[in-house]
Formats: structure tokens, sequence, C-alpha cells
């Protein structure tokens, strides 16, 4: 036997175990169609819904919990919490102060508040680290005349920096933590980091030294839970996370966390408060409540159960698509936010014809609709400019196609699958 029937001979042999290991989850598609699985698993139709009788396509969620994609599902219950919130009139200065409370509770920090997302949370904390709680301050701002208004960003610019500066904040770089002690000046008001790495440390003990509130915006940090506690016992003065991705809270809704003087500050730079730079930045009582919930259900909850079951979505549809010969794929978990089991999937796009882009919109285009992550981002600012290895959404890497398991729902793992098993077969038969 040649080298070369040699290697197709064990090409077919593994073509042929990958076939095998498949075929029960081959059987269980061949016996619904797509609809009728995707509706025996989650009571919902994608066909016939509230949206679609507005002409708007809900999808099967397999890129992650991304903003523009209306962030995660919530959990029941918040839903329930929501729903029961709704029922009753409170006083908002009461709710937040009661909130504050239970977070200082839950978080071992000193108090917090709900904020309407990690953005809202960015200008809140701005807002109370230069007007702080004097009236005549508050009412000032955006004007940061006389005030201390410089925020030091740590590492560069992000695309969520316009929540410092529209609270009045002049932005100043420091790439790196050797660059921060003379990047501080007797007129900064803050410093910003999203670093949760030892250059987390590092920077406080800078900070700390030149009485300089520090806010970490980990706005993807839960889960685990343990973040929720980790920075109040690191020392951080002002920490955020977003409600609306992990948490699987309301997808209007976030937490502030912190210092008592400065979580007092930005409550009297925000709404209900009529005048303040954030009173735009509403919450309501159900946002709240529903936010408690989410909280409270993730300082319990069973994390290695839930990546047990995350990670056999992202095992039977790599199943599927490992039948395709020339198709490879991988399981990991990434360290840097968003940390869920996540399916790698690559091919050679010249064989097969097809690129990452051209199989993400046919994965758009079918029915149900199907989004994956890619380096592709439509929420982006199209005037924003980057420079050659500055962070953000896609660009540090060459364009591929993930499948990320927090967003999928029980029983789309396999419609996820086969569709995309049959794009790439098809393609790969077109290109022989």
């Amino acid at each position: 036997m040649s080298e070369l029937e040699l290697q197709n001979s064990l090409n077919d042999r593994r073509s042929f175990i990958k076939l095998l290991a498949a075929a029960p989850l081959f059987a269980t598609i061949g016996a619904r169609s797509f609809a009728s699985t995707v509706a025996a698993n989650t009571g919902k139709s994608f066909s016939a819904n509230i949206y679609t009788r507005l002409g708007v396509r809900p999808f099967i969620n397999a890129r992650g919990t991304w903003t523009y994609l209306s962030g995660s599902l919530e959990l029941p219950e918040v839903r329930q919490a929501t729903g029961e919130a709704s029922h009753y009139f409170v006083d908002m200065f009461e709710l937040q102060a009661a909130a504050g409370r239970h977070l200082a509770k839950l978080s071992g920090g000193e108090s917090g508040m709900v904020t309407s997302g990690s953005a809202g949370a960015m200008a809140s904390a701005t807002a109370a680290c230069i007007a702080g709680a004097d009236p005549k301050n508050v009412w000032q701002l955006p004007d940061t005349t006389g005030l201390k208004s410089e925020v030091v960003m740590m590492g560069g610019r992000s695309e969520f920096d316009s929540a410092i500066r529209l609270a009045g904040g002049k932005l100043v770089i420091a790439k790196a933590v050797d660059d921060l002690q003379s990047a501080i000046t007797p007129q900064t008001a803050m410093v910003y980091t999203t670093w949760r790495d030892e250059r987390l440390e590092s920077t406080l003990k800078i900070t700390k030294a030149a009485g300089v509130p520090l806010l970490l915006d980990d706005a993807a940090g839960i889960p685990p839970f343990e973040n929720f506690t980790r920075y109040a016992k690191t020392g951080v003065d002002l920490y955020c996370f977003s409600g609306g991705k992990g948490l699987c809270g309301p997808q209007c809704s976030g937490v502030l966390l912190g210092r008592k003087d400065l979580i007092e500050a930005a409550l009297y730079n925000t709404s209900p408060w009529e005048g303040a730079v954030c009173r735009p930045m509403k919450v309501g009582k159900e946002e709240i409540m529903g936010m408690l919930a989410a909280i409270d259900y993730w300082s319990r909850a069973d994390l290695g159960e839930l990546n047990k079951e995350w990670q056999k979505r992202v095992e039977r549809i790599q199943k599927l698509v490992d039948t395709v010969p020339g198709v490879t794929s991988e399981i990991t978990i990434p360290t840097d936010g968003n940390s869920f089991p996540t399916l790698t999937v690559t091919w050679d796009e010249e064989k097969f014809g097809l690129t990452v882009a051209q199989c993400d919109q046919q994965l758009r285009a079918g029915e149900p609709r199907i989004e994956v992550l890619t380096n592709s981002n439509p929420s982006g600012v199209l005037a924003r400019e980057r420079k050659p290895g500055e962070r953000g959404h896609g660009v540090d890497h060459p364009n591929r196609l993930q499948i990320i398991s927090m967003t999928l729902q029980p029983g789309e793992d396999l419609t996820v699958g086969y569709r995309l098993r049959q794009i790439l077969d098809k393609a790969r038969k077109q290109s022989a």
C-alpha cells in the first residue's frame, strides 16, 4: 500500500469513527424537524411569536451575551421578581438604599447600587469621583470648572469610555502600570481599568498612595460569583458588573459596588435626582428587584453543574461538525471574560471555497436564524479607528467561527450542529 493510499485509508477510518460517534445525534435529529425539535425543548416558536408579528426574526444565540443581540435571557427567578415588583409603588430613594444594604451583605463591600448597566455604572462612578455629593457640584456637571476631572485610562481607550466623558471626565492614557505614577496629577479624579490579573494589585498600590479612587470594570465577570466578593477583599474602591450578560438579570441593569462614600455620591448624581447628569440612566423598581434576584441566584448556584451542561452542548455540536472531512474543532474556556465552554470550528477556507464570513451569513439567513461568534462587530461605531494591537472585539486574531454554549437553550445545540455541518459538507463537496 502506498503512502497516499495508507493516508486515505486512515482518513476513511477516522471519518467512520466520527460518524459512528455522532449516530445517536443524527437519529434524534432525524426523528423531528428543526422547528419541532426547538419547540419541544424550549416551548418557543421561531416562526410565529411576538417579534415576528413586527417583522423581526428572533434567533438561536450561539454568539454570546452581546448587547446588540439583546444580551442574555432572564433567569426564571428574575422574571418572577420583576413581575412581582411591577404591582407596587415604592419610594426609589428608599429602594436604592435598601438594595445597597443587600448588595453590601452579599459582596462583603461597604455599599452598592443598581445601575442601568456597566456603562451606566461607569458614568455614575465618574460623576461621584468628580462632583462628590455636593449639590452645587452635582448641578454643575458635566461642566467641571474648578473640579478635578481627569480620569486615567489604564491600557488605553475603550469602546465604552464615552460613559466617562459624558459625565465630564477628561481622559488621560496610561499604557502600563509603569506609566500610572506620572499620569496622576492634582487634577486626577479617578483611575479606570479592566485589568483583573496581577496588574490590578500593582495599580492599587499606586492609586491608594495617591489617594485616587480606582474603578474596575468587570462587566462580564459573573459567573463565577467569586468575583462579586473578590474585589471588596482586594480593596478596589469601585467596581461594576453588567446585569444583562452572564448574570442573566434584566438587560437594562448593572451594579456598582464599593466604598460607601463613593456609592452615596454616585446616587446623588443619578436618577431619580432631577438635575443630575446621570438622570437619563434610569433604572426602575423592576430592574432593581430583578437584579437582586439574579445576584441571589448566582450566590447559591452550582457553577460546576452548569459548566457540565454547557460543555455537553458544545460537545454535541462538535460531534456533528467533526464528521465533515477537513473540519477541525476545539473546546476551550476563555479566561478573559465570558468564561464559558466555547467551541472553535476551523477549516481550509480556500479548499472549501467557503469563508468564515460566508458561513456566518448562511447561518443567519437560514430558518431558524442562527448567530455565531466571528470577528465581525455590527455594533461598533464605524468611525472608531484602531491601531495595531489595540484591544477590542475580534481584532486580536484572524477571523474564526466560535459557538458560545451559555446562551444556547436546551435542544438548540442539535439545530446549530446540524445546520453548520450541512453548510460545511455542501461547500466541501462542491469544491471537490
